[in-house]
């Protein structure tokens, strides 16, 4: 993923952390609690979020060092992202347990986007 499309892509996870912590602190905070998943989804928002910042340095970061890596640690952190996250969202909207099988695969991908953007860094040319 090229540096754009990388600050595109957390600007937009940027805001949608934003719109869906409020919405679940406001609108949902009542179904969340009686379901036990109000937990679930502040860590859902919670790691959106984070790797909405990820996606930012990333892009800043593809500006300035010419790598590899750290294309494949955009590509990783965002699906990583959908995964892990977007899991999370599912099991808390419809308390389906299926969903949560593909939680721990999101959040290996953020883990290797991470090892990716320490590749990217130390491979400086």
């Amino acid at each position: 993923m090229n540096y754009k499309k990388s600050l595109l892509a957390g600007a937009i996870l940027g805001g949608l952390s934003v719109a869906l912590g409020a919405f679940g602190a406001h609108a949902l905070k009542a179904i969340l609690t009686n379901t036990g998943r109000l937990e679930t989804f502040e860590l859902a928002v919670r790691y959106e979020f984070y790797h909405a910042f990820a996606l930012l340095v990333t892009g800043i970061l593809q500006q300035l060092i010419d790598s590899k890596y750290l294309k494949v640690s955009s590509i990783l952190f965002l699906s990583g992202t959908i995964l892990f996250s977007g899991s999370l969202f599912l099991l808390c909207f419809t308390n389906n347990t299926l969903f949560a099988i593909a939680t721990p695969f999101g959040g290996a991908l953020l883990i290797v986007g991470w090892v990716f953007l320490i590749l990217g860094i130390l491979n400086k040319k």
